[in-house]
C-alpha cells in the first residue's frame, strides 16, 4: 500500500513539510485552486439552489493527474491547504478529485510551519469543515451573481469591458464619496495667538491661547485677533496652575493582517499586495541552512490578537536576557479580541523568537528581512513592560485670558526601547522638537517677549492612502483579512481610481460608474449592507446561518433591482448624463457621454448639431469644457507614413490622426504613444527612459516592447505588470500563460525565480 499523502496548497511548502515528516509520507501541492467557476459564463444554477458548476481551471489537468499519481492506492490522504476559507475550498475540491472507495480524508491545519507544529497537526487531524466550505462557496457565488449580471449591464449602458464587483465597487464608492466631500468642502478662516514667554530660569517657551472667561475661545478672523491683542496689552502673565503626572503606556498587540498591511505601507513603503506576498514566503519556509527550510511566522491571514502561552513565555525569556529584568513582565500579556473577530488563528508572530532578525538576516532578501523584523519587534514589544511618560501642563492667566503650554518626556522607555508604531514615532518626534519647559511655581510672573497671531484655514478630509483605505474597510466591516490586498489591487486595475502621489483619487469613469451603480442598486453597493453580508458569511461558518438562506435573502431583492436597472438605468452611450452646460453652437443642453476614446461632452441636438468636446472637473467637481481647436500638434509620428500625428475631436471624443490625411488615414487611440498602446510600465533596460507599449507583430500576435525602438530593442511576449518584484526588486513582473501551468505571474530577471498564481 502507498504511503499516506499530504496535500498542501503551495509548492514552496512541499520541501518544508517533507523535511519535517521524513520518508513516511508523500507530499504534493495543488498550486492554488484546482477547480473554479467557468470564466465564460456565470456558472450558477439559480433555479437549482444556486448550484455552482465547478470545472478544472485551465492548465490544471496535469496537476490533477500528478495528484492522482501521488495518491496511488494510499488509504489516507491528509488535506493541508492554507487554514482559511479558500484553503478549505481547495481541500474539498481535492477530496472530490481523489475520492476512492475505502480512502479516508483528513483535514490538517498548519498554523505555523515548524517541526513540532507540523507533526502535531498530522497526529491530530480534523474532519473537513463543511460550514467553512459553504461560507467560501456563498462568497464566491455572491461575487459571481453580482459580477456576471451587473457588468454586462455596464457594457450596454456605459462602455464595453467595464466590470462591477460586490465588494470592490463598495470600495470605489467610499473613495468617490470622500472625493465629493473634498469637493464640497468650504475652507474656513481661523486664527491662533501664541505668547512667547520666559521666567528667571531657562529656557523660554511658548503658550497658546485657549480660553476667555473660562470658555473655549474661537478667533474667526483678523479683526477678532487684533481685538484680543489690544485687550492683552499691559496684562501680567502669571502661572495659575501646574499639573504633573506620570502615565503608563501599553504596547500594541501583535499584528493582525490589516494592521500589518497598514504599518508596512507606512513604515516600509510596501504595497498591501507586496506585504502579503512576502509574508506568505516567511510563513511557507525560508532556508536557514543548506536544505533547512523553516516557517518563520505564523499564518498571515488573521484578525485575531490571540497568542499561544508558550510563545509569550519564550519571548519573556529572551527579553530578560537581552534587556534585563526591568523590561520583562512577571507574567505573559494577552490581548482581548474585538467582537465579531474570527478566532481561528493566532496573531501574526515569529514561530520562534530565537530566530532574531540579525541572526537570520543573511538568509533573507532585504524586503523579507524588513518585514520579518517588523513582525518580530512588534511581537516582542507586546511582551515588554509599559513605558512611563512624564507629562506636564502649565496654565497661565493674563487678565480674562488663559494660555496653556504642555510637554512630555520618557521617564522609562519600556517596550518603546524596541519598537514604536509609525504614529508613536511621529508623536515622539513632535515632542522632541518642542523646547523643554522651565521649572516653574504657581504665582510666578512671566516676562512676555511677544504675542504672535497666526492665520489658519480648515482643511478638507484627506484622500485615502492604501493604509488608510485598509483601515476604513476594516472599521466598516468591508472584506476580511484575506481580501484587503486583492481589493486594493482590483480597484486600480479596473481603471476606476488612480493612485496619485500615494493617494486614491477617482477618475471620471469611476464617478460615472459609481453613480449609476449606487442609483440603481442602493442596497447591494451600500457600505452597511455589504458589512452585514460579511457578518452573514461569518455566521454561515459558525453554523448560525444556512448558506442557502443567505443566498436567497440576497438574490430576491437583487434580481428585482437588476430587472429595474435593465429598463431604467441611464444609458451614457445613448442619452448621456445631464449637465448644467449649454451648447456654445446652438444653445441646447450638453450631456456627458462615453465613447471608445473615453468620456466627452456632446450636444443633445445631434445630428443637427455636431458639437462635442473634452472636459475636466475643477477642484470643486464643476465641469469645465477644454479649449477646443480643430487640431492639436503632438510629438508623435505616424507608424505608416512617418508624418506627424495630431489630436482631432470626433463624435466619440479625442483621437490621434495622421496629419497626412486624406492620403494617409491612420488613426490611434489617445491612450497610445504612436508606436503602440501604453500600459504604464517603464522600460527595464539600463539607462533607457522609454515606456513599454502593446504592439502587434506582422502576423497579428500581440507583444510588448519599448517605445524608443529602434534605439531600444527590449521586447517580450508576456504582458508586463506595474508591480515591483518582491524578491529581486525588478521594475515589473509579467503575466505568463503556459499549457502546463496556466496563467501565473513571474519575474523576468535571470536567477530570480519569483512566481505566484494569477
Amino acid at each position: 500500500m502507498s504511503k499516506p499523502l499530504v496535500v498542501v496548497e503551495s509548492p514552496t511548502k512541499v520541501r518544508t513539510i517533507k523535511k519535517y515528516l521524513g520518508s513516511d509520507y508523500k507530499v504534493a501541492a495543488t498550486v492554488g485552486h484546482i477547480k473554479d467557476l467557468p470564466s465564460k459564463e456565470m456558472g450558477i444554477d439559480v433555479e437549482d439552489g444556486f448550484k455552482p458548476k465547478y470545472q478544472y481551471i485551465p492548465g490544471k489537468q496535469k496537476i490533477v493527474k500528478s495528484l492522482k499519481q501521488a495518491a496511488g492506492d494510499a488509504h489516507d490522504v491528509y488535506l493541508a491547504p492554507d487554514p482559511d476559507r479558500e484553503g478549505e475550498a481547495i481541500a474539498w475540491h481535492t477530496a472530490d478529485v481523489l475520492k476512492k472507495k475505502g480512502r479516508n480524508f483528513y483535514r490538517v491545519l498548519f498554523h505555523e510551519l515548524t517541526k513540532d507544529s507540523v507533526r502535531k497537526a498530522i497526529m491530530s487531524p480534523e474532519v473537513l469543515d463543511r460550514s467553512k466550505y459553504e461560507a467560501q462557496q456563498a462568497r464566491r457565488i455572491l461575487d459571481r451573481l453580482v459580477g456576471y449580471q451587473v457588468s454586462p449591464l455596464l457594457w450596454r449602458k456605459v462602455k464595453g469591458g467595464l466590470s462591477a464587483g460586490r465588494v470592490q465597487s463598495v470600495a470605489v464608492r467610499i473613495i468617490c464619496e470622500r472625493e465629493r466631500a473634498i469637493q464640497a468642502f468650504v475652507s474656513e478662516e481661523y486664527w491662533s495667538i501664541s505668547a512667547h514667554l520666559e521666567s528667571s530660569a531657562p529656557p523660554p517657551f511658548v503658550a497658546k491661547l485657549i480660553k476667555k472667561d473660562r470658555e473655549k475661545i474661537k478667533i474667526p478672523h483678523k479683526k477678532a485677533a487684533d481685538q484680543i491683542l489690544k485687550e492683552l496689552e499691559g496684562q501680567k502673565f502669571i502661572v495659575e496652575d501646574i499639573h504633573k503626572k506620570t502615565t503608563k503606556k501599553n504596547p500594541l498587540p501583535p499584528f493582525i493582517t490589516s494592521k500589518l498591511q497598514q504599518e508596512a505601507i507606512r513604515k516600509l513603503r510596501f504595497s498591501a499586495r507586496k506585504t502579503m506576498t512576502i509574508a506568505q514566503q516567511l510563513y511557507e519556509g525560508i532556508d536557514l541552512g543548506p536544505g533547512e527550510p523553516e516557517g518563520l511566522i505564523t499564518y498571515m491571514r488573521t484578525d485575531s490578537t490571540r497568542i499561544a502561552a508558550e510563545a509569550a513565555i519564550e519571548a519573556q525569556q529572551l527579553i530578560l536576557e537581552r534587556f534585563g529584568k526591568e523590561y520583562a513582565l512577571e507574567k505573559p500579556r494577552f490581548f482581548k479580541n474585538k467582537k465579531k473577530v474570527q478566532d481561528a488563528h493566532e496573531a501574526i508572530r515569529p514561530t520562534s523568537v530565537s530566530n532574531t532578525p540579525e541572526k537570520i538576516k543573511s538568509c533573507l532578501t532585504p524586503d523579507q528581512h524588513a518585514l520579518y523584523q517588523l513582525i518580530w519587534q512588534r511581537f516582542m514589544a507586546s511582551q515588554m513592560t509599559q513605558a512611563l511618560i512624564n507629562q506636564i501642563s502649565i496654565s497661565i492667566r493674563a487678565g480674562v485670558y488663559l494660555f496653556t503650554s504642555s510637554g512630555s518626556s520618557i521617564k522609562f522607555p519600556g517596550f518603546m526601547a524596541l519598537y514604536m508604531s509609525v504614529d508613536e514615532e511621529i508623536a515622539n518626534k513632535s515632542e522632541q522638537k518642542k523646547p523643554k519647559l522651565p521649572d516653574l511655581n504657581k504665582g510666578t510672573v512671566l516676562k512676555l517677549d511677544k504675542l504672535e497671531p497666526k492665520q489658519h484655514f480648515t482643511m478638507p478630509p484627506p484622500r485615502f492612502s492604501e493604509a488608510s483605505l485598509v483601515k476604513e474597510l476594516e472599521e466598516n466591516g468591508i472584506g476580511r483579512p484575506s481580501t484587503y490586498a486583492t481589493i486594493l489591487s482590483t480597484i486600480q486595475g479596473k481603471g476606476y481610481v488612480d493612485l496619485v502621489k500615494g493617494y486614491f483619487k477617482p477618475n471620471e469613469l469611476g464617478f460615472i460608474v459609481n453613480d449609476l451603480l449606487v442609483q440603481n442598486f442602493p442596497d447591494i453597493f451600500d457600505v452597511e449592507f455589504t458589512a452585514k453580508m460579511e457578518e452573514n458569511l461569518d455566521q454561515v461558518e459558525s453554523q448560525k446561518l444556512d448558506f442557502l438562506q443567505v443566498l436567497n435573502g440576497f438574490y430576491k431583492p437583487f434580481s428585482k433591482d437588476l430587472d429595474t436597472a435593465s429598463e431604467e438605468m441611464l444609458s451614457v452611450k445613448g442619452v448621456g448624463i445631464p449637465t448644467d452646460l449649454k451648447c456654445p453652437k446652438c444653445g441646447k443642453p450638453v450631456r456627458i457621454k462615453v465613447g471608445k476614446n473615453g468620456h466627452f461632452l456632446a450636444c443633445t441636438g445631434y445630428p443637427d448639431c455636431t458639437y462635442s468636446n473634452d472636459y475636466i472637473r475643477d477642484e470643486k467637481g464643476i465641469i469645465q469644457p477644454e479649449e477646443q481647436s480643430e487640431e492639436e500638434a503632438t510629438d508623435k509620428v505616424c507608424d505608416k507614413c512617418g508624418r506627424p500625428m495630431v489630436i482631432k475631436r470626433g463624435r466619440y471624443g479625442g483621437f490621434l490622426a495622421c496629419s497626412g490625411y486624406p492620403e494617409c488615414k491612420s488613426t490611434q487611440s489617445l491612450n497610445s504613444n504612436g508606436n503602440g498602446k501604453m500600459i504604464g510600465v517603464g522600460c527595464p533596460q539600463k539607462n533607457c527612459t522609454g515606456d513599454i507599449v502593446e504592439r502587434t507583430s506582422k502576423r497579428g500576435k500581440i507583444f510588448y516592447g519599448c517605445n524608443r525602438f529602434p534605439d531600444c530593442t527590449f521586447a517580450t511576449w508576456d504582458k508586463p505588470l506595474d508591480r515591483e518584484c518582491p524578491v529581486c526588486g525588478a521594475k515589473f513582473l509579467v503575466e505568463k500563460t503556459t499549457k502546463k501551468r496556466g496563467t501565473f505571474i513571474t519575474c523576468l530577471e535571470e536567477g530570480c525565480g519569483f512566481k505566484e498564481k494569477a
